[in-house]
């Protein structure tokens, strides 16, 4: 008996009607969402009766609407491992165009950020890292590129970052031992969700640190000891981390952090440019080469 939820849906699409098929495709896509509604409430979103939510069920091979109620909320809480992934994401896709498919997928994720994520939350988070005595980032595995993209700017900003990406236990509470009520973590972790990371800023908080989560759901395990809680959509069905949303979200962090604290950022940055352009960091464009040549002549 196959086990996983998408993968029975599209074992059984040919199958369905009309009204069965858009049921389908919600749950495809609103998984997280449908997971917490009644069959009545379910038919009533996606525009089909009650009876026909049960019956699409059923045809699926549950017992009932509670079975594939209770499938949708295991699929949240346990995720999908690299296997399953791969093949809901061909199946998904299909014959389609790979890259239209991708990216549509992916603004769709973007949309339901801005729609979803907490201002009052955002507000406080960007606060917390302004008045941080220390601030520790916490990313492993595909979250460490997007930690790591968050510690760069925010240790040119204010040179008080703490990076910590290892899965090791001895390595993680090394960094943070330290860490204290005048400091704030941020953790970043999408499905398969991080253990370590858990672990990391449960510590956090009992130290009396600030303590901020970017995730994806509610029902994140990070969300227990987070003081907010920043959602970005991710995709747990995509054959890759889709973290496209998650690295928008910082982005508006960083921007953000700068409008509250412009003054004070630009001779920071005035200050670093001017080691970039002594020390030669960057390679000079055409055009730019050639003005000064033309200076220099």
């Amino acid at each position: 008996m196959v086990s996983n939820l998408l993968v029975r849906i599209d074992l059984s699409r040919k199958t369905f009607s009309k009204g069965q098929r858009r049921i389908a495709s919600y749950i495809e896509e609103h998984y997280d969402e449908a997971a917490f509604m009644t069959a009545a409430k379910l038919g009533e979103v996606v525009g089909v009766s009650e009876s026909t939510v049960v019956r699409f069920a059923t045809q699926i091979g549950y017992e009932g609407y509670p079975y594939l109620q209770k499938a949708m909320q295991e699929m949240i809480r346990d995720k999908l491992n690299s296997m399953q992934r791969i093949e809901v994401t061909t199946g998904r896709i299909g014959n389609d165009d790979v890259v239209e498919s991708v990216l549509n997928q992916d603004i769709d994720k973007i949309k339901r950020t801005i729609d979803e994520i907490s201002r009052e939350d955002f507000k406080k988070t960007v606060d917390a890292i302004i008045n941080a005595e220390n601030i520790y980032v916490f990313g492993v595995k595909s979250a460490s590129h997007i930690a790591g993209f968050l510690a760069y700017y925010l240790d040119l900003i204010f040179g008080n970052v703490h990076v910590l990406d290892s899965t090791s236990k001895t390595t993680t509470f090394e960094k943070l031992f330290r860490i204290s009520d005048k400091d704030v973590i941020i953790g970043i972790s999408f499905p398969r969700y991080s253990t370590m990371a858990v672990e990391a800023m449960s510590f956090a908080h009992d130290r009396g640190a600030q303590v901020v989560a970017i995730t994806d759901s509610m029902i994140s395990p990070l969300v227990a000891n987070a003081d907010e809680v920043l959602l970005a959509r991710s995709d747990i069905a995509s054959v890759v981390d889709t973290l496209v949303a998650p690295l928008s979200l910082i982005n508006a962090l960083l921007v953000a952090i700068v409008i509250e604290r412009k003054d004070e950022i630009i001779q920071t940055f005035a200050a670093l440019e001017e080691v970039w352009k002594e020390q030669n960091v960057y390679a000079l464009g055409n055009t730019e080469k050639a003005a000064e040549d033309n200076n220099e002549n």
